[in-house]
């Protein structure tokens, strides 16, 4: 378990973090400027989570949604934080123990980021906002579980579902063919099994 947390703090790293965040933060952009069902806004979380590990890919998400938040005055990215958090350890962690390394082990890791994504969003979305994500398309889904007087933690979960989980499979593909497109010289400076500085001794 120790080893699945090991990350390097060397230059590789430190370059890889504000390059993730600006993919994050350009397909957050794109995502809300067409009103996709859809977030993009993981795209460089799980680059970092799969190159540098499961810190880096948090890092990544948490500083993505601060950035976004308060440059864009979007106060709910900022709360979603969390969200991020935690879907930067998981594509981290499903990367060290490999499943990123085929495509159906992508799949399996996509739908275990969008449900860390799912549990972590839902009571924030109760809380926060009443149960809805902010996503036009999953608040669709909301309004109606709600004129099905369906509980609004059941409506909240569905709607974040139906977001989050094909959201993380899109992302998750793309980032396992981005990474098999990456010079082999260029992602042998992320291997764990390099010379590394530990965060978690």
């Amino acid at each position: 378990m120790k080893s699945i947390f090991r990350t390097k703090l060397d230059a590789a790293c430190i370059v890889l973090i504000p390059a993730c965040i600006g993919i994050n933060y350009l397909g957050k952009m794109f995502a809300a400027l067409l009103k996709l069902p859809l977030w993009l806004d993981s795209i460089g979380t799980c680059i970092g989570g799969v190159l540098g590990g499961p810190i880096i890919g948090a890092i990544c998400g948490a500083a993505n949604n601060l950035i976004y938040g308060l440059t864009a005055g979007d106060n709910i990215t900022l709360i979603y934080a969390f969200a991020s958090l935690g879907i930067g350890l998981a594509a981290g962690i499903m990367a060290r123990i490999g499943f990123m390394k085929t495509l159906p082990k992508t799949i399996i890791s996509a739908v275990v980021a969008g449900g860390a994504a799912v549990i972590i969003s839902t009571p924030l979305n109760v809380i926060f906002w009443g149960g809805t994500t902010g996503n036009v398309w999953g608040d669709a889904l909301f309004a109606a579980t709600q004129a099905a007087k369906m509980p609004v933690v059941l409506g909240s979960f569905l709607d974040e579902l139906v977001v989050d989980v094909p959201d993380k499979l899109i992302t998750l593909i793309l980032v396992f063919f981005i990474i098999k497109g990456l010079p082999k010289k260029l992602t042998s400076l992320y291997e764990a099994d390099a010379e590394i500085e530990d965060l978690d001794d």
